[in-house]
């Protein structure tokens, strides 16, 4: 059970790192901007505004090929006392609070772009159509959004008080972009009481430039009005953190060979005194020491290879069942053979190193002590 604990975390932790890190992959796809650009000091993404002027005056930048203003409203208060309040309706079933289903990144998200633009967001494909500028009542909601509020094409969806017609479905591959939705930037700036303002500035660069030049461009243009983060960077941070969870469960790895050893010693030289006299009895018959060694050694590695086993099946169940319930479709688990490798390789360690001293043990008694043993 310890071997299985340890193995079943080890799998476990693999599998979510790995899903992570293919969600954060997907963010430097390519068509999506390589720089955004937002209000200097306002910490999260969104919680600044910008005036409008700047997305234009932004392409005169040196290697700036295209820009595109957003404007991000997120509903974090299932009350719906919010500023920006968000709430999905399937048409003639009522109202329902969509900032409960959304996870736990930050509620959910409502962007406000050109639909021209939206290649600048990630988004390529959309099952469906693009929302008009001109209208004010078309939205296109993520994926995750779509399977969470189970909501199709031709549906309704209440966004801050008004109905909205859903027009498409996409999915761009980061968890975080497909648990939202997006409608015309107009739109919204006159929802949220925002005319002329947007959040942040999606900028795509020329093929030749370099985005930490043209980022360094930007803030030289405009000292202590606006900062840039590159995709590239932003992804590294994520990775960086991700990577000490790595790190972390190479760590729960070497605690699970240690305790794992120490439990599977343990047991082994249990299991050689009660069966002295039966080996006592194979050595009298002619068995070698090197026999007698590979039998409790191979007894120890099977011990923790079922170990392994149960450990890794808990694990699956585990994971697979808590990312379906509390993050449906913003996180897919991994299942990378490297992590089920590693598990197994940790099992196999734990048993050669838990088994060596009772195998020893065994193969140094002598027939006649053995034989006499009571």
């Amino acid at each position: 059970m310890g071997i299985a604990i340890g193995i079943m975390v080890i799998v476990a932790l693999g599998m979510v790192t790995g899903g992570l890190k293919a969600s954060t992959t997907s963010t430097l796809k390519a068509g999506a901007a390589e720089i955004s650009v937002v209000q200097t000091g306002s910490g999260n993404y969104g919680s600044g505004r910008i005036d409008e002027s700047r997305v234009t005056d932004l392409l005169n930048i040196s290697g700036v090929k295209e820009t595109a203003g957003t404007l991000r409203a997120t509903n974090t208060s299932t009350s719906g006392s919010s500023t920006a309040d968000v709430s999905g309706s399937s048409t003639g079933t009522g109202t329902t609070d969509t900032s409960s289903g959304q996870g736990s990144f930050g509620g959910f998200s409502v962007t406000g772009m050109d639909p021209d633009k939206l290649s600048l967001a990630g988004i390529e494909d959309v099952d469906g159509a693009l929302y008009s500028n001109e209208s004010t009542n078309e939205v296109i909601i993520g994926k995750t959004t779509s399977t969470n509020l189970d909501k199709n094409v031709g549906d309704t969806i209440n966004l801050f008080g008004k109905d909205f017609t859903i027009t498409g479905i996409y999915e761009t591959g980061n968890f975080m972009t497909d648990a939202g939705a997006f409608m015309s930037l107009s739109t919204l700036q006159n929802l949220t009481n925002n005319d002329n303002q947007v959040s942040s500035i999606a900028v795509k660069i020329d093929e030749n430039a370099n985005a930490t030049e043209v980022s360094e461009a930007i803030e030289t243009a405009y000292p202590n009005e606006l900062s840039t983060t590159t995709a590239a960077s932003m992804a590294s941070r994520m990775n960086t953190a991700l990577n000490t969870i790595d790190t972390a469960n190479w760590a729960i790895s070497l605690l699970a060979i240690i305790i794992g050893g120490v439990g599977v010693v343990n047991t082994m030289v249990m299991s050689v005194f009660e069966r002295t006299r039966e080996i006592g009895v194979l050595k009298a018959v002619g068995w070698k020491e090197k026999r007698i060694l590979g039998m409790i050694l191979g007894e120890s590695v099977v011990l923790t290879l079922i170990a392994a086993v149960v450990g890794t099946v808990v694990a699956v169940i585990g994971v697979v069942a808590l990312l379906s319930v509390y993050f449906s479709g913003t996180i897919e688990p991994s299942f990378a053979l490297d992590i089920f490798i590693r598990a197994f390789v940790v099992a196999f360690v734990v048993g050669i190193i838990g088994g060596l001293y009772p195998a020893y043990r065994a193969a140094r008694l002598s027939p006649t002590e053995a034989l006499r043993y009571e």
